[in-house]
């Protein structure tokens, strides 16, 4: 009798905030972004192949198998290492797609680590942060396995210290196409270069920086510099947000199109979830010190 396969989460992320600070001769963007795990994830089950043969067992809604960043991912990983091995791979999925919160991000990161260690690959996670980086410049920071300050094009990260903090996460009824959103001519692109110590200083770190605008000083200088571009294209981005605010400081992550606001406890979050309104879906989510597989 074959035992169930084990599962291996693969968290959500929120950026704090997201500033666009240049943009290389290549064309990607110069970033600088805090980023925080979530407790949402997506689980994956892996089972090794003799046969080579990489194959994701189940539909996923909106992700063909052939696009999922689980396959690809473990695709590359097969060709770094050199593996006779394969693999059949189950993708439960809980983070909204198109929603900024990194889902397939974090699905190829959970892939190349777990089965690194299925097939003996050997790579350290600095080695598997580059194969990722193709995928996505989230994949570094769901392998670097804390929550981060991260730069560059969001491949140099530092450990970042974050107070604990729940948010509320609403998902707006749309899928935000990322490299649409970088794209749009009217995305600022020099904001100013800020330092991580900057904020090292601030009562309860950059949860802290979710207050209102304003309250801790250059804290109120954090932003999402998308957040307008996508918010103009997408009204019920701008819904959410305007409803939002009337609870909380609220923004968007990544390319959007999901927002959030960040709350001391549980208690505080859970009560602006149960006044939504009919229309709007959100929930509750804590902060992560690390991801749950970073040990592994």
């Amino acid at each position: 009798m074959q035992l169930p396969a084990p599962d291996y989460p693969a968290p959500a992320k929120l950026n704090l905030f997201l500033h666009v600070v240049g943009r290389r001769a290549d064309g990607y963007h110069l970033l600088q972004s805090a980023f925080t795990l979530i407790d949402l994830a997506d689980t994956l089950r892996f089972r090794v192949r003799e046969d080579g043969a990489i194959h994701r067992v189940n539909d996923v809604d909106g992700v063909p198998a052939a696009q999922d960043l689980a396959v690809r991912a473990a695709l590359l990983l097969k060709e770094a290492s050199g593996t006779a091995l394969g693999a059949d791979i189950e993708v439960e999925k809980r983070i909204p797609i198109g929603g900024g919160l990194g889902g397939g991000s974090s699905d190829a990161a959970t892939t190349l680590v777990a089965l690194n260690g299925l097939w003996k690959s050997g790579f350290e996670r600095e080695a598997l942060a580059e194969i990722g980086a193709g995928l996505g410049a989230d994949v570094p920071f769901f392998i670097f396995g804390r929550n981060a300050w991260a730069e560059g094009i969001g491949d140099r990260l530092r450990d970042l210290e974050m107070a604990p903090a729940w948010y509320v996460v609403l998902v707006p009824p749309v899928q935000v196409p990322t490299q649409a959103a970088y794209a749009a001519p009217e995305l600022t692109r020099d904001t100013e270069a800020l330092k991580m110590e900057d904020f090292s200083a601030f009562p309860g770190g950059f949860s802290a920086a979710m207050l209102p605008r304003g309250a801790l000083g250059n804290a109120g200088r954090l932003r999402n510099d998308l957040e307008p571009v996508v918010a103009a294209r997408f009204p019920a981005v701008r819904e959410h947000l305007d409803w939002l605010r009337k609870h909380g400081d609220a923004r968007m992550t990544g390319s959007g199109s999901c927002v959030f606001a960040a709350f001391e406890d549980r208690d505080a979050a859970q009560r602006v979830v149960g006044a939504l309104p009919a229309s709007m879906h959100g929930f509750v989510a804590q902060g992560l010190e690390a991801h749950p597989l970073k040990d592994m």
